[in-house]
């Protein structure tokens, strides 16, 4: 009996134009190098396990004492205790109407994301994303049927975006105004008085807030964080956060998502949220533990950011290397664990990110991830992580340049060809 050939499984047409490269491509290249016996320096991924870091020792203590609680499927929204916690901790941010039933626990801010863009998008409808963006705002925005809008974050302006050119974007299809502070990539932290005219955008034209602020305690040279949700007030807010990146708890996959504003104008919003967390049943119960002494005790991570600190010390390495360069510029970042530095065009004028991050790559055995990977066009940035030693990342300083200064002794040799 002959058996027919198969027709190939076609993947679905949605996932075209969703990108994640700071696990794509090149970072399946780096692994091939690996596999060939290459020692590769990686700098793509904000993943402090990997780096030597570790959660605080009173986190693991709680999540050991309630083993025996966590065998079971637990409340779809989170542990309530935890849940209490959170509320806590942005009722003293200033944040309006939290209570325990606008709070939502997930298996990371990743999972929430998703949920909170599932819960509001219809097909066609838009969201203001800042470019750069952390990649996964725009595909669960494209996933979930919706469309990308994107306003710039320039490094002139030192990565602080415009309001006026937020609102000039607004159409009768925009639902939501996304915000990333501190920022990845860019480690820039927004102010007061620039969160009170986007909030004041928000509120003219009915848009939802969404603050990824995953990063809030992770701050240099006394950068003051200004929470969303109190400059909101009655503007309708979520709140992101989570134990991945102050509390060096990536594999634990705790976040959480805190709805604060006018009760009334979410309630539905706030509904639609339960439907979807309870259908994916409970986040990871036994990690959630950890949520109260981490929110409750003295912070950890200020002893890394304060000068001394290991995290200050790599920051300052990546500047002392940008400054070292003949052709790199970087705004100094103000919080979060990535620099976001840019090659120069009057050095380099046909620079192309990408084929210098696969250069990098393969020619010095460093992995970054080009700016292009976050939605900037056109881009010259390439994103490195702080979290690597100082002296590494010193190193790597040394064999960027170096490739540099090969891609710009080759550019007039190319120029003459083409001619």
């Amino acid at each position: 009996m002959r058996i027919p050939a198969l027709a190939s499984i076609r993947p679905s047409t949605h996932l075209a134009d969703v990108r994640y490269e700071i696990r794509g491509a090149l970072t399946r290249r780096a692994r091939e190098l690996e596999a060939a016996g290459r020692d590769i320096i990686k700098l793509n991924i904000g993943n402090p396990g990997r780096y030597g870091f570790q959660a605080p020792a009173h986190l693991r203590e709680a999540i050991a004492a309630h083993l025996p609680e966590s065998e079971a499927y637990g409340h779809e929204q989170g542990l309530e205790a935890a849940r209490e916690a959170i509320a806590a901790q942005q009722r003293a941010r200033g944040a309006r109407d939290v209570e325990v039933e606008r709070i939502f626990i997930g298996n990371g801010v990743s999972e929430l994301i998703d949920l909170s863009l599932r819960a509001l998008l219809q097909p066609g409808d838009e969201v203001l994303l800042p470019s750069p963006d952390y990649p996964l705002w725009s595909a669960a925005t494209i996933l979930n049927g919706g469309k990308p809008r994107y306003y710039r974050c320039l490094a002139e302006h030192g990565h602080q975006p415009d309001p006026d050119e937020i609102e000039a974007l607004v159409t009768s299809r925009t639902r939501a105004l996304v915000l990333i502070n501190p920022n990845n990539p860019t480690g820039a932290v927004y102010p007061r008085a620039l969160l009170e005219r986007i909030v004041a955008v928000a509120a003219r034209h009915g848009l939802l807030l969404l603050t990824d602020e995953i990063y809030d305690e992770i701050l240099y040279d006394d950068a003051p964080f200004q929470p969303l949700a109190e400059v909101a007030g009655q503007v309708p807010c979520v709140s992101l956060g989570g134990l991945s990146k102050v509390h060096r708890a990536c594999g634990y996959r705790v976040g959480w998502l805190s709805l604060s504003g006018d009760p009334a104008r979410s309630a539905d919003y706030r509904d639609a949220l339960q439907l979807l967390a309870a259908l994916r049943l409970c986040a990871n119960v036994t990690a959630q533990w950890a949520v109260i002494p981490a929110l409750a005790d003295a912070p950890t991570i200020t002893a890394l950011t304060a000068p001394g600190g290991r995290l200050h010390e790599a920051r300052q390495a990546v500047l002392d290397g940008v400054a070292a360069s003949a052709y790199l510029d970087v705004v100094a970042p103000a919080g979060a664990l990535y620099a976001f530095p840019q090659v120069r065009a009057d050095r380099l004028p046909a620079f192309d990110d990408e084929a210098f991050a696969l250069r990098l790559l393969e020619e010095e055995q460093v992995l970054v991830v080009p700016g292009t990977s976050f939605n900037v066009p056109a881009s010259r940035h390439l994103r490195l992580t702080l979290l690597p030693q100082p002296a590494q990342l010193s190193e790597v300083f040394a064999r960027m340049e170096r490739v540099l200064a090969r891609m710009a002794a080759e550019q007039p040799h190319r120029a003459t060809v083409a001619a």
